[in-house]
């Protein structure tokens, strides 16, 4: 779906007083910079939700559900699905594995389509348990912390050292789409800011905290958070 028309349709419901869908990172910000100073909310299913919803007033109707499956699942496979499904990512927000237990956030809006459509995961059988939306409110996200010495803060350099590849590697990735910041296809050359979520296929996603200092070569040590 166009970005332009997505950052409208959601501008639109803020400003008659409804609430937008689910917003990823990048959405977030563009939607933010197209509202300008109107006043909204934001509201959160739980404390580090990445994908967010903006309102005005009325609290979204947002619904939680637990996935029981037989086999272990990956976050891939549950995306997977969703996508063959046809469902947008704008109708559902952050998909939790805690434990080997496996939790999805939904709008109201396509619950009966979801839970007509949405059971199995790889031709294997699975079972719906709608949770109160309280259930995980104050869930935080367990990290892994990592250090890296750069020479920057661009995504090919961070990347090429994170994954041990040289950076001819990286930007074929990027190309590949293999390499995303904030849900989106970056530039080489784009530098790293504080909150940046980036998505390494096969390697999996990951936080960029910051520089935490510098060596006595000019070089960065700068600090990632890898989700686990």
């Amino acid at each position: 779906m166009n970005d332009i028309y997505v950052i409208n349709k959601n501008y639109e419901k803020i400003i008659t007083g409804k609430y937008t869908f689910f917003l990823d990172t990048k959405l977030q910000k563009l939607v933010k910079r197209k509202l300008g100073r109107i006043k909204y909310n934001v509201y959160l299913p739980y404390i580090d939700s990445d994908k967010v919803i903006y309102y005005t007033d009325k609290i979204p109707n947002v619904l939680l559900y637990e996935i029981i499956s037989k086999k272990k699942l990956k976050h891939q496979d549950i995306l997977g699905t969703l996508f063959s499904l046809g469902i947008d990512p704008s109708m559902y927000g952050d998909i939790l594995i805690i434990n080997d237990h496996y939790y999805i956030y939904i709008l109201d809006m396509i619950e009966k389509y979801f839970i007509s459509n949405f059971y199995s995961i790889n031709n294997s059988k699975i079972d719906l348990i709608k949770k109160d939306i309280d259930y995980l409110k104050d869930y935080r996200k367990q990290y892994e912390s990592l250090e890296l010495i750069v020479s920057s803060e661009r995504v090919d350099t961070i990347i090429s050292n994170l994954i041990h590849c040289n950076r001819l590697k990286v930007n074929d990735k990027i190309k590949n789409k293999e390499i995303l910041v904030n849900y989106d296809i970056p530039k080489s050359s784009y530098n790293l800011k504080k909150g940046d979520i980036i998505s390494v296929r096969k390697y999996g996603k990951y936080k960029y905290v910051g520089i935490v200092k510098y060596t006595k070569k000019n070089n960065y040590v700068v600090n990632l958070y890898k989700y686990i």
